[in-house]
């Protein structure tokens, strides 16, 4: 038996609860990581680089939010794809899969930056950034699009490790890169006194570093799942199977993340101090939504592979599991990080009015943060059946053109 199945979790067979919470917990804590990248940002620049600084950035943590959702959903087919292979045991179809997906990450990734790096000064007019953070805003915005190819790479050879069980190697990746992000953000903001340039060249070395670890783990998997950079080229069926699911996955994160944008927007017109009380809040909802996407694409994997195996009775099994696990678990951290309240939000910003604007956020938003399980679970397990289209209508109708009509 070859390491990378020892790694593996076998959904096909056994007990399903601990399987999950092994599968869906390394997942979890993946998007924890990844967004500690944004939060150390953030951190740093409100506690030493100053007010406007930490609005600059977290004034476009939503656009930037925006990007990732497209490409994280856009890996959400080649996961499917390469898992729905294994279930119905089409094992030479695999291989294609895997080069078909990584081919597209590279072109995406690449395609996202350009237009990225073509409309910063646009994006940033239309959430009307402050004045006195427009500067800030638009060198980080930059920056940040400098990341993008890393990231795509990152998260479609991670949606393949996913795939056939593995989701602690994308952990371990995004693990090294969130230390070395860290180090570097100090080094570059304080010593060196880079500012807010040190702290997105930062981030782009991080994320450099997190692709190439992802990349050189599918480079070590055993066949059919090894990824060939000589074979890397682009298939047509598997193209069409990861573009069908993958972009109206797509679609609906980079909707959803519009939809904040515009409320951002809204926050905006209030100051530096509502930026920053939301800014810092935002990270706290994101670590609770992380745990409902974890269970999520719990659900996406362990479906794909029993509905390609026709376990139908496993799949509404894998459903009810992973709907528990997300419900129990975003209820918990609503009530723990609004119980912390200022102290929670110290961590990122020492204003007492950003305070004031980040606890009306609290309690309006991160408490009530665990009803996102109740869509995004079932959309889960329905896009591990093929099915990406439904649940993405009913999410952008229910979650972004309602909420956007309410804000107007």
């Amino acid at each position: 038996m070859g390491k990378s199945k020892r790694r593996n979790i076998d959904m096909l067979n056994g007990p399903l609860p601990k399987k999950i919470l092994l599968f869906a917990i390394p997942l979890a804590l993946t998007s924890i990581l990844q967004q500690l990248l944004n939060s150390a940002d953030a951190s740093i620049a409100g506690r030493f680089l100053g007010g406007s600084a930490l609005a600059g950035i977290g004034g476009v943590s939503p656009i930037s939010a925006m990007f990732v959702n497209l490409f994280v959903g856009l890996s959400i087919g080649a996961n499917v794809v390469v898992a729905m292979r294994i279930g119905n045991g089409q094992m030479q179809r695999v291989g294609a899969a895997v080069h078909t997906a990584m081919a597209l990450a590279v072109i995406v990734g690449l395609a996202l930056m350009a237009c990225g790096l073509l409309l910063a000064e646009w994006i940033l007019d239309a959430v009307a950034m402050p004045a006195d953070s427009y500067g800030d805003g638009l060198l980080y915005l930059r920056l940040f699009f400098g990341t993008v190819p890393f990231m795509t790479v990152y998260n479609f050879a991670s949606a393949i490790l996913r795939a056939h069980g593995d989701s602690r190697r994308p952990l371990y990746a995004l693990a090294v890169a969130a230390v070395l992000n860290i180090g570097l953000n100090f080094l570059f903001a304080g010593p060196l006194g880079w500012g807010v340039a040190g702290i997105g060249v930062a981030t782009i070395i991080a994320c450099a570093a997190c692709a190439a670890l992802a990349v050189a783990f599918i480079m070590r998997e055993d066949e059919p799942y090894r990824f060939h950079p000589r074979q890397l080229r682009i298939t047509g069926p598997e193209l069409r199977e990861i573009l069908r699911i993958g972009i109206p996955a797509g679609i609906q994160g980079a909707v959803f993340s519009l939809s904040n944008t515009v409320v951002q927007a809204a926050i905006n017109s209030f100051g530096s101090a509502a930026i920053a009380g939301s800014a810092a809040t935002l990270n706290f909802e994101y670590y609770t939504y992380f745990f409902v996407n974890a269970f999520a694409q719990t659900a996406v994997t362990f479906t794909s592979q029993n509905y390609a195996a026709r376990n139908v009775e496993r799949c509404r099994t894998v459903y009810r599991w992973c709907q528990l696990f997300g419900l129990a678990s975003s209820l918990a951290l609503g009530i723990t990080f609004t119980a912390l309240g200022r102290t929670a939000l110290s961590i990122f910003t020492t204003d007492p009015v950003a305070w004031g604007f980040g606890m009306m956020r609290m309690w309006f938003i991160e408490l009530l943060d665990w009803m996102t399980s109740l869509y995004d679970v079932p959309a889960g397990a329905m896009r591990g059946m093929g099915w990406s289209t439904l649940p993405a209508v009913v999410t952008i109708f229910g979650s972004c053109v309602l909420r956007i009509a309410f804000v107007a």
